[in-house]
């Protein structure tokens, strides 16, 4: 395969001066989509699906709480199932695709649930979709690997490629390219729409979630055997593994960079946060809770409660770091002590967390069907917002922190105003 020319920087601002920043090329934003080589790719057998939707216990007494209260302004229900991701396009904000257990995916309006148009055709769950950095293309993916990719404006489909079960999608963050991850360890990358294709292959274990970094030029690819790979792309070789000690002792769940890209964060089953320095592929410091083992079984035949990294991420404006955990905890972490800043304690498991673009408030959502909003600094919950019957799966913030865009297992989104007079 002939190595394809890579994109350039953005422009980010320093980070907290924990480790040396690499330093970035001079290349446009634009070359990796521009130079990506045609290659050849065999075509991949499509496996059995066997990601499972949430599973939550049935709790009546909680859904008759959740029915009673409904915040949202908008309510978009055409998916008939689950609903299980959710994205805002970049540019305006103003639009966001669905995709659901029903093999649907929609695009509609924020600001009045109406359908823009249907991302017709997929034939398992929809568990991937997002926009371009520039909102011209909306890419959608289902479990069984089948993505398509829609341009916005036209409402229709321009390409589409089936890969084994799909783990993971991500856009490029300056370029019209893809990235995915499948479960055959394989991570695919294509300049849209031509299709010109990549692969970086990963053990052979699933390729469990990824992220391209900041600087436009490398990915980190987590996976099922608790390694962590970081990619060139334009090279598509690996510039660092982390493996053994280094690595986790199961399954990563999730990873992500903070705004510079010099920092990475990696969560896993086996309830740890690794801190990595992207340029030495060196792990800086593990962040595990105190008293986190599973919880045992309190009757025979009941199983011991499991734990695990759901969801992490960086502060753009302070040295934090916030790790959510399926027990409900949110923790905060101060990143130039490398200590336990805040423990905020939710009743349910926590989903997803998101960090307001440009202040210290973190998002969680959780198994208990709410949205809430704490103050990074004094680990105070600021405000909660409910109106789904079933768990959250999914949700995004707006840039202005206006909104929150949230999916549900009760098969509805919703739009939440989030805005509060004194931030």
């Amino acid at each position: 395969m002939e190595p394809a020319e890579g994109p350039g920087e953005l422009g980010f601002h320093g980070d907290e001066e924990i480790i040396e920043v690499v330093e970035l090329g001079p290349p446009g934003p634009d070359d990796l989509a521009d130079e990506m080589e045609d290659v050849d790719f065999d075509d991949e057998g499509a496996e059995e699906p066997d990601a499972e939707a949430w599973e939550t216990e049935d709790d009546e007494r909680v859904e008759d709480s959740m029915e009673a209260q409904d915040d949202s302004e908008v309510t978009f229900s055409l998916h008939s199932a689950s609903v299980f991701c959710v994205s805002l396009d970049p540019k305006t904000n103003t639009l966001a695709v669905t995709g659901g257990e029903d093999d649907k995916a929609f695009v509609w309006r924020v600001s009045d649930g109406e359908l823009l148009f249907e991302c017709s055709g997929h034939k398992d769950s929809v568990t991937c979709a997002g926009f371009s950095h520039d909102s011209v293309f909306v890419a959608t993916g289902d479990m069984s690997g089948l993505i398509k990719v829609w341009r916005v404006d036209a409402k229709e489909e321009v390409w589409s490629f089936e890969v084994g079960d799909l783990e993971w999608m991500e856009w490029h963050p300056q370029a019209h390219v893809l990235l995915a991850g499948t479960a055959d360890g394989n991570s695919w990358m294509w300049k849209i729409p031509s299709g010109d294709c990549k692969t970086f292959q990963g053990p052979a274990c699933p390729a469990t979630c990824g992220t391209i970094l900041p600087d436009g030029k490398r990915a980190v690819v987590g996976y099922e055997d608790g390694t962590m790979r970081i990619w060139d792309l334009k090279q598509g070789t690996s510039l660092h593994v982390l493996k053994g000690q280094d690595g986790h002792q199961d399954p990563l769940t999730c990873v992500a960079s903070n705004q510079d890209g010099s920092l990475i964060m990696t969560g896993s089953v086996d309830c740890h946060a690794k801190l990595v320095n992207s340029a030495t592929g060196k792990v800086v410091c593990v962040f595990k809770m105190e008293n986190m083992a599973p919880k045992a079984p309190t009757s025979e035949g009941e199983e011991a409660e499991s734990n695990s990294v759901e969801s992490l991420g960086f502060c753009n404006v302070m040295p934090l770091a916030a790790v959510g955990y399926l027990d409900g905890t949110l923790a905060i972490y101060d990143l130039s002590t490398q200590s336990l800043r805040h423990k905020c304690q939710h009743e349910s498991g926590i989903v997803q967390l998101l960090w307001e673009e440009s202040s210290a408030v973190v998002y969680t959502c959780s198994l208990d069907g709410a949205v809430r909003l704490w103050d990074a600094r004094s680990g105070k919950m600021i405000s909660e917002y409910r109106g789904h019957s079933a768990e959250i799966l999914d949700f995004a913030v707006n840039k202005d922190a206006s909104i929150v865009v949230t999916t549900s297992g009760d098969h509805q989104a919703k739009v939440f105003c989030v805005q509060r007079p004194d931030r």
